[in-house]
């Protein structure tokens, strides 16, 4: 289950680069375009399909009855839960915009 270990640090690199990404769309505390575009990518596009893949894949491993924490430290577990959440809420925020309040 060492892919599970991989692919849990790999979520939480894209939710770190998210919450980077998403400071730069608050203020633009960088002026190295190459950097944000960077940023961008792997917090936006590969967060957004990473992080759930890797809670999918939680859930698989408690269905099979295995302690998760046998395989994935429980703070990295915890992390990943916190980034799916803040990228629900911002994915809920931004399409909140386009549909009108009744």
């Amino acid at each position: 289950m060492r892919w599970l270990l991989f692919l849990s640090r790999l979520a939480f690199i894209c939710g770190i680069c998210f919450l980077l990404a998403f400071s730069l769309l608050i203020r633009q505390w960088t002026k190295d375009q190459d950097l944000a575009a960077t940023l961008i990518t792997i917090g936006y596009i590969l967060g957004i399909l990473i992080v759930p893949a890797t809670l999918i894949c939680y859930l698989i491993v408690l269905m099979r009855k295995k302690s998760l924490t046998a395989f994935v430290p429980l703070w990295l577990v915890v992390s990943n839960i916190l980034f799916l959440i803040v990228l629900l809420v911002y994915i809920i925020s931004i399409n909140a915009q386009h549909y009108p309040q009744q």
